[in-house]
């Protein structure tokens, strides 16, 4: 569960960035944006204006041409209900374009990067971009950390009391966008604060109703991808089952070489178990059909099988260090967002331990959880009764994909687009022709803009990369 949920913190944070087939990759901005960023420089200094706004604090600014880059923090309740009981300090990034251009709030669901980038909507409609970090990922946790104040309401009202403030700065239109659990968290914005944001644009956006019917799953690993490839998946999925004894015993190796620990699983026998069930379906969701071909045979070598493993699930994903910076999603998932479950018959008589893949084993035992089943029906229904102008993109070979968000009879002006083949880095940019035409013509008519089917900002190397980092499977 770790590892498919693991991939997720970076390439969320990009999921936006577009393919090198859009436009010639380019680090500096284009004739007629440095005239716009000249008539950017000739407004009074958005640094100040910024800080102005009282909450405001300033960490640091990086250059980038065409743009400013900001790293802030705004203090926010630790309770929007009880704001008198304590605040903490939230951080965020601002990538500044004009004030006369519409604004994107961006968010990954889980830390902020705090280098300049740019999601897909923000290069559509060549705008700004507001970055927020999600409470309770460090630095944002409030001190000492109420973990009941962690839910999908709180963290809707941080992105609501940031937007009223910055709102008289950037006064044109605004959308909401993020990419897996940034594109669920645009998604319950929206839901709780429907009046704040133009439009919503998310990106491979899981959607577990019901938390306890996930035969959807099962569904989607009979038929995805071809019969080849699943079953030399799951044939090295078992034989990493077979082979325990003699990797659990390099795993714990490397572990004692890297000052890693098992506290919070149990050992390092259990987070070897939860690092072989993460493998295929973090296989699928990040990998294509075509990376089939690197699958190895169940015969392969011990050294073959242990680099794959580590490659595709990876052993760092169940140690104590690697879940602490993601405690704050497994809780979430344990006690609002649910996740997935699904059946392994192939692997029958050789799991120790039944139960063990679920958010309670990842989080420390001294915070309570307890789950709320009626969150994500809540926001199901309102985006099928009540949805206007947003968009979902999902991937066609993307696991989470399996359990999504749908339209119903009461949604306006919204959109499903699924990328054939995609995975869980699925965008406009890779749809079919028609699709992504139609589907950017909206994002720019949502922010006012006048469509044109092709981004308005042009591709650049920098802002537009997607810094692929290994993220756990159970973890979107």
């Amino acid at each position: 569960m770790a590892k498919a949920l693991r991939w997720l913190l970076a390439l969320v944070m990009l999921v936006g960035a577009v393919g090198a087939g859009v436009g010639s990759a380019t680090a500096a901005p284009a004739a007629g944006e440095q005239a716009e960023a000249g008539q950017a420089a000739a407004e009074p200094d958005i640094k100040d204006r910024i800080l102005a706004i009282p909450g405001m604090s300033f960490v640091e600014e990086k250059p980038y041409e065409g743009y400013r880059f900001l790293v802030l923090t705004y203090t926010q309740p630790i309770d929007h209900r009880h704001p008198s009981k304590g605040t903490f300090e939230q951080r965020f990034t601002l990538l500044h374009r004009s004030t006369d251009r519409p604004t994107v709030f961006f968010t990954s669901g889980y830390n902020v990067n705090t280098s300049p980038r740019r999601s897909e909507p923000t290069q559509i409609v060549d705008g700004n971009q507001v970055s927020l970090e999600y409470r309770f990922f460090t630095p944002s946790r409030p001190q000492p950390a109420d973990w009941s104040k962690l839910d999908i309401w709180q963290a809707a009202a941080d992105q609501h009391r940031l937007y009223r403030a910055l709102k008289p700065v950037y006064a044109k239109r605004w959308l909401a966008t993020g990419g897996s659990k940034g594109g669920m968290t645009a998604t319950y914005y929206r839901r709780f604060y429907p009046g704040d944001m133009d439009a919503t644009v998310a990106y491979v956006a899981p959607n577990d109703v019901v938390n306890q019917e996930d035969s959807a799953y099962d569904r989607f690993f009979a038929s995805v991808g071809t019969a080849e490839c699943r079953t030399k998946l799951n044939a090295v999925q078992r034989e990493a089952l077979v082979r325990r004894e003699e990797i659990v015993a390099r795993y714990r190796q490397w572990a004692d070489d890297e000052g890693q620990t098992f506290a919070v699983v149990g050992s390092a026998d259990k987070a070897y178990e939860n690092v072989v069930l993460d493998l295929v379906w973090a296989f699928w969701q990040y990998h294509l059909v075509s990376d089939c071909a690197d699958v190895p045979a169940p015969t392969a070598s011990t050294d073959e099988l242990y680099a794959f493993i580590d490659d595709i699930s990876g052993f760092a994903a169940y140690t104590d260090q690697g879940l602490e910076t993601y405690t704050p999603y497994y809780y979430q998932a344990g006690t609002e967002l649910g996740s997935p479950v699904f059946d392994t018959p192939h692997l029958d008589g050789l799991l120790r331990y039944p139960g063990i893949y679920t958010p309670r084993s990842y989080v420390p035992r001294e915070i309570p959880m307890r789950f709320r089943p009626n969150a994500m029906r809540d926001i199901d229904g309102w985006v099928r009764h009540d949805a206007r102008r947003m968009l979902f993109v999902y991937g066609q070979n993307d696991p989470w994909g399996a359990e999504r968000f749908r339209l119903g009879k009461g949604s306006r002006d919204s959109y499903v687009y699924t990328v054939a083949g995609g995975n869980h880095g699925s965008n406009i940019a890779q749809l079919a022709a028609e699709e992504k035409a139609r589907a950017t013509a909206a994002v720019q008519r949502w922010a006012g803009a006048r469509p044109t089917a092709k981004p308005l900002a042009p591709y650049d190397a920098r802002l537009d990369r997607r810094d692929v980092e290994r993220e756990p499977a159970l973890r979107p």
